[in-house]
């Protein structure tokens, strides 16, 4: 049993070595200032037109207090999905920990297999492990779902797909098309967890046998059964929860990713003074999130950089170079806190959980 969990803790060392930060931190860096470079060569920068005033510093410190909030809304979720399970300190290690996996992993694939074994390690029954992993990932995309179509009928799409003279439903926006793409990979997404978690959750443990049915991961094949068996009985367990039970959730769910959209409007008042449009750069934020998900590089790292500035340009003033350092500020908040978050807590956190037992 020792030698299995301690394979285990090689195989989880693998996927959340803080060694990997250096790739997105590097991709993020270079994209930054060869972006920068592009934009200001032959030109005269100036920074006039980014306010530093006390409002500034207000609204900079909103833009961490809108992480940290968010953050709390993830942790207040996980909380509830674990009826009180865990401590807050645990629910604090596991989102930092998912967020750290999701920032050093390609966007399209995110931190979500490795989740299981964080909340596991917290005490979760492997199946109800898998089981709060999958209602946080339904939880996530069905506020995507249903957010989407939304802000595109409230602001409407000729202006949420603006960009220069690409405006509206134009197939000539290459960001109409990653728009697109994202949402239908979110669509299908939730329709197979919603159909494995509600109606038929055999479809999930068959998933899983076939996903350790992959040479490297048969070994494990026999705890992927057991796992599989457990998320049939969380499934129904899940499906007799309280209305009250997917409220809570979904109302944690809401603070936490608006409080992070949230954050990009307390950057531009800060920086630029923006006293109108919040919420077309808020149903903005929307559909750039759902374009990074075709995103590549680890955490979205260059290619979110790049959408933010030319996606957000319109909201801020047309001087070369701001777009970019702007979109740098941002990932400063969003981004590189979870990078950090991961080298320190990471390390001890497998120390802890992966004792040599007697």
């Amino acid at each position: 049993m020792a030698k299995i969990d301690l394979k285990k803790k090689e195989n989880l060392e693998k996927q959340i070595n803080p060694k990997k930060v250096i790739i997105p931190a590097v991709i993020g860096v270079i994209a930054v200032f060869g972006m920068l470079f592009y934009q200001v060569r032959g030109k005269n920068v100036s920074f006039d037109v980014i306010n530093f005033t006390f409002q500034t510093v207000i609204f900079l410190a909103a833009a961490a207090l809108f992480m940290i909030l968010r953050d709390i809304g993830y942790m207040w979720r996980f909380r509830i999905l674990s009826e009180n399970k865990v401590t807050w300190l645990q629910a604090f290690r596991v989102i930092m920990l998912w967020e750290f996996a999701s920032a050093i992993s390609p966007s399209a694939i995110g931190g979500t297999g490795v989740a299981i074994v964080f909340v596991h390690k917290e005490g979760i029954s492997v199946g109800k492990s898998t089981a709060i992993v999958m209602a946080t990932s339904f939880l996530d995309e069905m506020y995507f779902l249903l957010m989407f179509p939304l802000m595109i009928f409230a602001v409407g799409p000729e202006n949420i797909f603006s960009i220069g003279d690409s405006a509206g439903l134009n197939f000539a926006n290459q960001f109409f098309y990653f728009a697109v793409i994202g949402y239908l990979i979110k669509f299908a997404y939730i329709l197979f967890i919603s159909y494995g978690l509600f109606v038929n959750p055999v479809i999930i443990k068959k998933t899983i046998l076939a996903i350790f049915s992959i040479k490297p991961l048969r070994r494990w094949r026999n705890d992927a059964r057991r796992a599989g068996l457990d998320i049939i009985t969380n499934s129904k367990e899940l499906k007799r929860k309280p209305f009250m039970f997917w409220v809570k959730s979904g109302l944690a769910t809401f603070i936490s990713w608006t409080s992070r959209y949230w954050v990009v409007n307390a950057i531009f008042v800060a920086f630029f003074a923006m006293k109108s449009g919040h919420f077309l750069l808020f149903a903005k934020q929307l559909v750039m999130w759902v374009m990074m998900l075709v995103s590549p590089t680890p955490g979205g790292s260059g290619f979110s950089e790049y959408v933010f500035s030319e996606y957000l340009k319109e909201f801020m003033p047309q001087a070369a170079g701001i777009a970019v350092i702007t979109a740098f500020v941002w990932r400063l908040f969003t981004y590189y806190p979870y990078l950090l978050a991961g080298v320190i807590i990471g390390p001890k956190w497998l120390r802890d959980k992966f004792k040599r037992k007697s």
